[in-house]
């Protein structure tokens, strides 16, 4: 008789025979895992069968795909999402325009100050000897192209043959006259000017003469000029500032009273040293 095993293995090949490629494929698979299931038990061991190796779940036969029973169809993969981080795209706008700066944008603003600076003015000497204060005033005034004489500005600033009292007398008859009262007075009581005065003199040349005003000073004593020139009036003088150089460290000086020295350079401490007990106008 023939063996059981060997009957069913020829009866599963007879069938694979007729099959179609595709159910082919299928029945050698299934043919295959008998024949290994059997010979296990042809041989009288109690071990289990040793699986085959799984299959894998897609085959391709002829064009077909066919999936095995028991196996969930797989989809192919797909892609993983970048892990590279997406930047945003640069700006394309303009940066903006710089702010427009005050100087330009006010025309109130005074402009810079020069480095130098001289006003033209109309040189006068004093008509007498205590008509220094009218004289130095009506020098400052000419700077700023006003016309007086020394007479006229003398019952104002009351002065006599004592001379004019103090340069808060100046500033009064000077804002009397020029439009906007812009005069203020400055006094150094001191016999010597601190350097907070001398820098406070300094600003304030240059400041009026930027704007077209000529200052008056008070002094007493003695003074010497970058030239070497020494200048002494014990008893009090008035002169007139009409220009400056150097951002203001350097001033000339319009003097009434020697009309052979009308005018020379001296530095500005050596003016505020010069003012000092009195004071000016600016």
């Amino acid at each position: 008789m023939e063996d059981p095993v060997k009957h069913h293995l020829k009866r599963q090949f007879h069938r694979l025979a007729s099959e179609r490629p595709y159910q082919v494929a299928a029945a050698s698979a299934a043919a295959f895992a008998l024949a290994i299931g059997a010979g296990a038990l042809a041989a009288g061991t109690d071990e289990a069968p040793t699986p085959a190796p799984p299959a894998a779940p897609v085959a391709e036969v002829s064009g077909y795909t066919a999936t095995l029973r028991g196996e969930a169809p797989t989809s192919a993969p797909t892609s993983a999402p970048s892990s590279t981080p997406t930047s945003a795209a640069p700006s394309s706008a303009a940066p903006s325009s710089a702010p427009v700066t005050q100087a330009a944008s006010d025309p109130d603003l005074k402009p810079e100050a020069p480095t130098s600076k001289v006003l033209p003015y109309d040189y006068q000497a004093q008509i007498n000897f205590y008509y220094c204060g009218p004289a130095a005033v009506r020098n400052a005034l000419s700077a700023a192209g006003i016309e007086r004489t020394q007479d006229e500005l003398a019952g104002p600033l009351g002065t006599d043959q004592f001379g004019t009292d103090s340069a808060e007398d100046t500033t009064r008859v000077l804002n009397a006259v020029v439009e906007g009262s812009p005069y203020q007075t400055r006094m150094i009581r001191a016999g010597a000017a601190t350097p907070a005065q001398m820098d406070q003199l300094q600003a304030d040349v240059v400041g009026a003469i930027t704007d077209g005003r000529s200052v008056v000073v008070n002094v007493a004593g003695s003074a010497t000029d970058t030239g070497g020139g020494w200048h002494s009036f014990p008893g009090g003088h008035y002169v007139a500032v009409v220009g400056y150089d150097d951002d203001g460290r350097l001033v000339q000086v319009a003097d009434s009273a020697n009309p052979a020295v009308a005018s020379y350079w001296m530095t500005t401490i050596a003016l505020a040293n010069w003012a000092a007990t009195r004071g000016y106008s600016a």
